[in-house]
């Protein structure tokens, strides 16, 4: 993997959790834990949407929806978990 390749995938994952963090209000966890949040989100979207059925397209565009998809999921988890 090259410089360049994880230089997106930081920036997607970045993306992702601040959007993420605007949609599930109340969940900001500044740069790094964006960053966090995006890239864990991806591989939780990347195991649930295809098992759904649900594809997504190629591209930086694709990706950021993809994994901003899971963050949004996981933050709803850590939502319900710490309710309980």
């Amino acid at each position: 993997m090259g410089i360049e390749s994880i230089i997106v995938f930081l920036i997607v994952g970045a993306v992702a959790g601040w959007l993420a963090g605007l949609i599930v209000s109340g969940y900001g966890f500044g740069l790094i834990g964006n960053i966090v949040v995006g890239i864990i989100g991806a591989f939780i979207a990347g195991y649930l949407l295809p098992a759904l059925g649900i594809g997504v397209g190629g591209g930086v565009v694709w990706s950021i929806i993809h994994a901003t998809i899971g963050a949004v999921i996981l933050l709803m988890l850590i939502r319900i978990v710490k309710r309980a």
